[in-house]
């Protein structure tokens, strides 16, 4: 079914972005620096999904008290045709998860490049009976294949970064693995709409050129990415995706950090 955003909830969708957000993301700052249950204890987040208690991350934070807002958790839920999901920047699983909840979702891709985040989406894929349904793959997504060095952040998982790499130095680092477009296209099957995620702290435009140049990309229905405009410019991202059949672009949040829905 067509997904749209009506007028009740463009005003939801503002009170989890602009009030439930701030409050949760607050909420989450102050758990993390408090002595909490034992890092092997199982919770449910709020958004239905079971996931390994990481108490002192931020991120994890943020995914048990549904801090990320509905709107990507509502479009996916609304999807009544097979797809595939393919999760850029998957950090514990979140997304993949929920995907995977839809009977309609015939694969999720996940992609983590960090190694203690990476054994956090297996250990949560797991504990969601979801190994037949979602594929970690170890590695970042980029135009081409290698090696590369990213800056990391034991207590905000969510905020490793690739935008840096070439100063990165030091115990707050980690060579990664990347995977260039036309490794990642060889994982994708051939067949269904692909709905892609991206979350990669500021390499959201390389990412974005890398689809344009997938032999899939006529088959990308919908993607949904992460704007801070502080290093990212969402102009370029929407031109270059207007160039490759892309007409709708949804955003959801205040200020220069925000969401965008594109599809075609």
């Amino acid at each position: 079914m067509p997904y749209s955003q009506s007028a009740p909830s463009r005003i939801g969708a503002f009170l989890d972005y602009g009030v439930k957000k701030t409050l949760h993301k607050w909420l989450a700052r102050g758990l993390s620096a408090l002595p909490l249950p034992r890092p092997d204890d199982v919770v449910m987040s709020r958004y239905g999904v079971r996931m390994r208690a990481n108490w002192q991350d931020r991120t994890f934070q943020y995914c048990r008290y549904a801090t990320y807002g509905h709107v990507l958790s509502d479009y996916l839920a609304a999807q009544d045709a097979p797809f595939v999901f393919v999760d850029i920047g998957a950090n514990q699983g979140l997304y993949s998860l929920l995907a995977a909840q839809n009977p309609h979702c015939a694969a999720a891709i996940a992609f983590e490049p960090v190694a203690a985040t990476f054994a956090l989406l297996q250990d949560n894929i797991a504990l969601n009976d979801a190994k037949a349904r979602i594929r970690p793959v170890h590695a970042a997504v980029s135009l081409h294949s290698g090696i590369a060095t990213i800056a990391t952040n034991s207590t905000h998982s969510g905020i490793a970064s690739l935008r840096d790499a070439g100063a990165c130095t030091g115990p707050g680092t980690e060579d990664i693995r990347i995977l260039g477009i036309t490794g990642v296209d060889t994982l994708l099957p051939t067949d269904l709409p692909l709905i892609v995620k991206i979350d990669v702290e500021g390499h959201e435009e390389t990412v974005i050129e890398a689809l344009a140049a997938s032999a899939h990309r006529n088959r990308l229905s919908a993607i949904f990415y992460e704007i801070d405009e502080r290093w990212t410019d969402a102009a370029a991202i929407e031109a270059r995706l207007r160039g490759i059949g892309f007409t709708r672009f949804d955003r959801f949040g205040i200020g220069r950090h925000y969401d965008v829905l594109a599809r075609r």
